[in-house]
């Protein structure tokens, strides 16, 4: 369908591929982390510009996720980060949807799954270091469960953890990369592992001894730090920008009270901007009053409730025209408006902002 409202949130592809090649340390490969429709930004042209500029495979959340990048003609490896939900196991199997494994019940149900299946599926055998969400724990059964797998019949493709405070605790995170070290000392040259992974963004480019033989980079190949100034000193370009343009603008008198509550109420004679963006399109209700969006190259204010559908935007005394654009994330002029900004605003993380877009409003590609 022809999109008739002014509204799209655009993704540099060109910025995707940058952020990629910034990321990937030498000699290692990057699994780049395609969950949630790329956090936002389009799951099947990021993970296109992402694979062309060197990333060795996908992670994925869902096996639906996995199985639409197959039918989009994706042919690298996909890893899904949470064990396959039962009874979908032959179907991700089929798909050549690599598994995470953690459970006997998991290892039980993949089995019967693979029976007949040549060869038969490598799994990534995650280990609980300290997260405690999931993963085999205590970490200490790993050598147990990798017997296991193999009298399975299945095959180790990976061995792999995850940290919990990467961007902000250095001593939890040397702790579980200590963890993750004794585990794999404690295994013997029979017990082969394949791919060895625990890096997340932010120990990617934080913690170089965490990089093993892959890192699993998801934030950062957006453009987007999991730390504050991580994104900006390692050269990364945020891809996603949010705009729109205003549908209608008024003068309304001092004294009145604008929106749903009438909770912004105005000093002066003020020229307010209807712009056709709401909660409904993921532009959280909680920055009402609080946001900035970019018109003419300068910051205006939240005005009054966002609804549904819309929201105000005080415009002081200029002669704002139906039609203007107006910038809800990115930059316009010399002024930026960035997703953390937004997110800190709004009592979250820019992961969470970025996964509300709705799929109500359309994405554009460039690069």
């Amino acid at each position: 369908m022809t999109p008739f409202r002014p509204t799209v949130a655009e993704v540099d592809l060109e910025a995707i591929r940058h952020n990629v090649g910034a990321i990937k340390p030498d000699g290692v490969d990057l699994l780049a982390v395609v969950k949630a429709n790329a956090y936002g930004h389009g799951e099947e042209e990021v993970s296109l510009a992402a694979l062309a500029a060197g990333a060795t495979g996908l992670g994925v959340a869902l096996v639906e996720e996995g199985i639409r990048l197959r039918e989009a003609g994706i042919e690298a490896p996909i890893l899904c980060l949470s064990e396959f939900p039962r009874g979908s196991e032959r179907e991700a199997l089929e798909a050549r949807l690599t598994p995470a494994l953690y459970t006997v019940d998991g290892l039980n149900a993949l089995s019967d799954a693979a029976r007949g299946l040549d060869p038969p599926p490598a799994v990534h055998v995650k280990i609980d270091t300290g997260m405690h969400r999931v993963g085999v724990y205590p970490p200490w059964d790993v050598a147990e469960i990798i017997g296991r797998v193999r009298e399975a019949g299945l095959q180790i493709g990976g061995l792999w953890t995850h940290f919990a405070r990467a961007e902000e605790d250095e001593e939890t995170t040397r702790r579980q990369l200590k963890r993750f070290d004794e585990i794999l000392g404690a295994l013997t040259q029979e017990e082969e592992v394949g791919i060895v992974h625990a890096a997340n963004t932010a120990a990617t480019l934080m913690y170089p001894e965490s990089h093993f033989d892959m890192v699993r980079s998801g934030l950062g190949i957006y453009g987007l730090g999991p730390a504050p100034d991580l994104a900006e000193r390692n050269g990364l370009r945020p891809a996603l920008s949010w705009r729109t343009a205003v549908t209608m603008t008024k003068r309304v008198p001092a004294g009145a009270a604008i929106s749903y509550g009438h909770t912004y109420r105005l000093e002066h004679d003020t020229t307010i901007a209807t712009i056709p963006v709401g909660y409904a399109d993921g532009y959280p209700r909680s920055l009402s009053n609080k946001a900035e969006v970019l018109i003419r190259g300068r910051r205006r204010r939240s005005a009054g409730t966002v609804t549904m559908d819309q929201m105000l935007v005080d415009c002081g005394d200029e002669a704002i025209e139906p039609g203007e654009e107006a910038v809800l994330i990115g930059r316009q002029g010399d002024e930026e408006i960035t997703s953390d900004e937004l997110a800190g605003l709004a009592g979250t993380i820019s992961y969470e902002l970025l996964c509300g877009i709705s799929a109500r409003v359309p994405r554009q590609y460039a690069g």
